[in-house]
C-alpha cells in the first residue's frame, strides 16, 4: 500500500473523529467513513442538472452514499450496486424502481444484494453518473478511497466492456473535512472525480487527471485474479 495514501487517509479519519462529524457505523478507520450532513449532499446533489438529466447510475455501496442511492430510486433512476469485492460471476446488481417496494432496505448493502437483479457486466447498460465514496479528495479531482481498489476496479471493468464513457461523470459526496490540500498520489489506474458535493457546497473539479482506459493485468495481485471471477474469465484463468 502507498504509504502516502496511507498516511492521509489515517489523517482524515483522524480529523473527522476528533471534530465528532462522523456517523454510524463506527469507527471511521478503514472504511468510507459515514458523516454528519450526508443527507443534505444527497439533496444537493438531486438538484445538478447531471443528476436530473442521469437515467443510469452505479453507485457504491458504502453508509455515506445510501441516501444517495435512496434519492435514485425515488426519482425513478435505474441504480446499479457492486457486489462487494464483486466476489460474484455478476457482479453488480439491479435496483429498478418500478420493481422495489421497499427502497429503505433495498438501498442498504444487504437489501441491495438480495433484492437487487444480479448483473453481469456485459449486462450493464450505458451508465450516465458514478456515485464514488472517498475517504479524502482534492479540488482538481485526485481522491483516495478506502484502499481496497474495488472502486477503481469496477470503473475499469465496466470501462473495458464499453459501459462507461468520456460521458459518464463521477461525483463524490463527502464531509468539508474529508477535503484536503494535501497531495494525493494519482496512479493510472485511479480513478478522478469530476464534481466534490458537501451538505452545503458544490465544486467542478474540472479535472485535468486521465480516467483509466481499462483493465491493467500486470498490477492485480494473484489475489485479486483468483477471487473476483470477473477477472478470472476475462483474463483466460
Amino acid at each position: 500500500m502507498n504509504p502516502t495514501k496511507k498516511k492521509i487517509r489515517e489523517s482524515i479519519w483522524r480529523k473527522l473523529t476528533e471534530a465528532k462529524v462522523g456517523a454510524f457505523p463506527f469507527p471511521l478507520d478503514g472504511r468510507i467513513p459515514n458523516f454528519k450532513g450526508a443527507s443534505e449532499a444527497a439533496e444537493l446533489l438531486s438538484e445538478l442538472e447531471i443528476w436530473q438529466s442521469a437515467k443510469t447510475i452505479k453507485a457504491n455501496p458504502d453508509a455515506p452514499q445510501r441516501p444517495v442511492r435512496e434519492k435514485a430510486l425515488r426519482d425513478g433512476k435505474r441504480l446499479f450496486m457492486a457486489v462487494p469485492r464483486l466476489r460474484d460471476e455478476k457482479p453488480f446488481r439491479e435496483l429498478n424502481p418500478e420493481k422495489i417496494i421497499d427502497i429503505k432496505k433495498a438501498v442498504a448493502i444487504k437489501g441491495g444484494m438480495n433484492l437487487g437483479i444480479p448483473t453481469s457486466v456485459e449486462q450493464l447498460p450505458p451508465i450516465d453518473l458514478i456515485i464514488a465514496g472517498s475517504v479524502a479528495v482534492n479540488k482538481d479531482g485526485r481522491r483516495l478511497g478506502k484502499g481496497g481498489g474495488y472502486s477503481d476496479l469496477e470503473f475499469a471493468l465496466a470501462s473495458h466492456y464499453g459501459k462507461i464513457t468520456d460521458k459518464t461523470l463521477i461525483v463524490t459526496t463527502v464531509h468539508p473535512l474529508q477535503i484536503t490540500d494535501q497531495d494525493i498520489p494519482m496512479e493510472r489506474h485511479d480513478i478522478p472525480v469530476d464534481f466534490i458535493i458537501t451538505s452545503e457546497t458544490v465544486i467542478a473539479t474540472n479535472t485535468r487527471y486521465p480516467r483509466p482506459s481499462g483493465i491493467f493485468p500486470e498490477i492485480l495481485s494473484e489475489d485479486y485474479i483468483e477471487n473476483i471471477p470477473v477477472i478470472a474469465k476475462l483474463l483466460g484463468y
